[in-house]
């Protein structure tokens, strides 16, 4: 996994969000914040496609290999259950 990668987005999430909280305060029009808050989830869930794709590759490389049990693959459908639900 490229770790810079994905604190870089991490990071540009971060201050994205600063910014959502400065606008609330500032009582920018709600349109611009709602705005804003879809691109943070879009770069949030740009950082998560990120790690999930990692946690996959890893774990299938692992179980082909004879390194992982049926139980890992069982916690990957889990973890991707959980990931892909929306609200």
């Amino acid at each position: 996994m490229d770790k810079t990668a994905v604190v870089k987005r991490l990071r540009r999430v971060e201050g994205q969000i600063k910014g959502i909280q400065k606008m609330v305060e500032e009582d920018k029009y709600c349109g611009d914040i709602l705005i804003q808050i879809a691109a943070a989830r879009s770069a949030l869930n740009s950082a998560g496609g990120l790690i999930l794709e990692n946690y996959m590759k890893t774990c299938m490389k692992d179980y082909s290999s004879g390194l992982a049990e049926d139980e890992e693959l069982d916690k990957l459908v889990e973890v991707m259950l959980k990931y892909t639900k929306q609200n």
